[in-house]
């Protein structure tokens, strides 16, 4: 005898929840997006009236975003645990597990550069320190876990490979960028020289993965083509480790007599202008190209993704490495290239952040 009664109808869906779980780790790209905006005004070589203090503000939002990402986190980790798992699974997703650590190091660096003003130097220390602390561990968990998963139980094909790929191996070099302006703040001595030592290690860690990367981007790009509209955004990423290497490569060359005995200290000094420029060089010509490659998809239909947080963060690594340039040589060619780079990269992140704020207002389950 079968049974009459209906079927019960399904339980509504909680609004709540949906914006929990909507939440995967390439939202924090918003976080190094906005973060990197604070952090290349305040070492830009050319100063001018009410910067900084824009520049705060703009900090202070995006340690504001950090702790809401943060949040909605705790949630999707205590009661949706079998889906924020989940994000590893997949081939695309799972490379933005590299975007989490580099948002708490963008903020970390941001507290120290500008968020001392309002809270005090020992105050931002402790912040950046945490923060860098826990970034650089996810970052070296990501760019070993990301990759092991690639070579192990992801489907991937030729076709499949894009510049997203960069995203979990590029966090070590944040690390070593941002570690540089720690190293300062520490005693004399053996802590001083270990830090700065690991940073150039992770340095190395990230420069020779992107070394092994670049190419298959490029191949793929080559034989394959940009592929979807909404992915090409994703060709500004290699901007990333491009312009960080720069960065990292003249910060840690500026605190290294500190901490190296001679010549060691004249001599990464010397290895940030002798990397930086030719690196520098590549990413001028990367950039050209994925402004052309890009311009050529918006013809026919750009959609927004928030793959369009692509275009501030690299970009941004690509001001404070020119900037690095600058202030290591005293340059006006590299000053003016700055200081026109920002200007993009404050229009570019304009138009971002409005367009996801809408995209949050109109579709809050994403």
């Amino acid at each position: 005898m079968t049974s009459t009664l209906p079927a019960p109808a399904p339980a509504p869906p909680n609004p709540r929840a949906s914006r929990v779980t909507g939440f995967g780790p390439n939202w924090f790209a918003s976080v190094m997006g906005t973060g990197i905006v604070a952090n290349a005004a305040a070492t830009l070589p050319a100063q001018f009236p009410g910067l900084r203090a824009a520049a705060t503000v703009v900090w202070a939002f995006a340690a504001l975003v950090l702790l809401g990402l943060t949040a909605a986190w705790g949630v999707l980790w205590t009661r949706h645990r079998a889906l924020a798992r989940g994000f590893a699974h997949d081939p695309v997703l799972a490379q933005f597990w590299g975007a989490p650590p580099m948002a708490l190091m963008t903020v970390g660096a941001g507290t120290l550069l500008l968020g001392q003003d309002v809270l005090g130097l020992g105050a931002a220390l402790t912040i950046d320190w945490v923060l860098w602390s826990a970034g650089t561990l996810l970052g070296l968990v990501t760019t070993v876990w990301i990759p092991y998963r690639m070579m192990t139980t992801h489907d991937v094909t030729p076709q499949s490979t894009f510049a997203g790929w960069l995203m979990p191996v590029v966090p070590p070099m944040v690390s070593a960028a941002n570690g540089a302006l720690l190293v300062p703040h520490l005693p004399e001595g053996g802590a001083r020289t270990a830090t700065l030592l690991a940073c150039y290690a992770m340095f190395g860690i990230s420069l020779f993965a992107t070394l092994c990367l670049v190419p298959q981007v490029w191949q793929r790009l080559v034989h394959h083509k940009t592929g979807a509209a909404a992915s090409v955004p994703t060709v500004w990423i290699v901007l990333g480790p491009l312009g960080q290497s720069v960065t990292a490569a003249n910060l840690l060359g500026s605190v290294a007599d500190s901490a190296l005995p001679a010549p060691y200290g004249a001599a990464a000094a010397a290895f940030g202008l002798l990397y930086g420029v030719p690196t520098w060089g590549f990413a001028m010509m990367w950039l050209v190209l994925a402004a052309a490659l890009t311009l050529r998809t918006a013809r026919v239909g750009l959609p927004f993704a928030l793959t369009w947080w692509s275009f501030t963060f690299p970009l941004g690594t690509v001001v404070t490495g020119t900037s690095a340039l600058a202030a290591r040589i005293h340059s006006g060619l590299f000053g003016v290239v700055a200081v026109a780079l920002y200007a993009l990269l404050v229009v570019a992140w304009a138009t971002v952040a409005a367009r996801t704020s809408r995209l949050v207002v109109q579709s809050p389950e994403r």
